[in-house]
Formats: C-alpha cells, sequence, structure tokens
C-alpha cells in the first residue's frame, strides 16, 4: 500500500479530462493525482513550492549557521570586495 500525503486526490485520467477544473476546485489545497492508484506527483500552488523552497534553502543553511555560533566571540575578518 502506497501512502498519499494530501487529502485530495485525483486519477490521472480525470486529472488528463480537466486539469483546470482540478486546480480550481484544489485552490491552495495540495493534490495527488493517482495513477493506478498510486501517487504519480503531487500538485501544489506557487506559494506553496516557493515556501517549501525557502524551507530548503534553510535546512542547507543551518550548518554554516552552526559553525558560525561555535565561533561565537571569535574575530571575523569581513573584505567588502566579498560583501
Amino acid at each position: 500500500m502506497e501512502t498519499v500525503l494530501t487529502k485530495l486526490a485525483v486519477s490521472m485520467s480525470e486529472f488528463k479530462k480537466n486539469p483546470s477544473k482540478v486546480v480550481r476546485e484544489a485552490g491552495n489545497t495540495p493534490v495527488a493525482v493517482l495513477n493506478h492508484n498510486k501517487p504519480a506527483f503531487y500538485m501544489i500552488d506557487p506559494e506553496t513550492f516557493e515556501a517549501m523552497m525557502e524551507k530548503l534553502a534553510d535546512i542547507d543553511l543551518l550548518p554554516v549557521l552552526q559553525e558560525r555560533l561555535s565561533r561565537k566571540g571569535e574575530a571575523i575578518e569581513v573584505k567588502l570586495d566579498e560583501l
């Protein structure tokens, strides 16, 4: 059994028939598009996608932040050309 990570799901056939209708009816809610009852892809609105990308960027920066915090109190040389 495959886990569907959304409250809304639609078959691939139904999605192909009228993708605009699926988008309109979903609003800001993510939709799982199913192929043979398994998620083929998830459809999300642009705002949700942007928020996810920002969160991933923050996660990527976490090691840099932790390393800098460990050097608390140390002088850090900064060159204007690098800013």
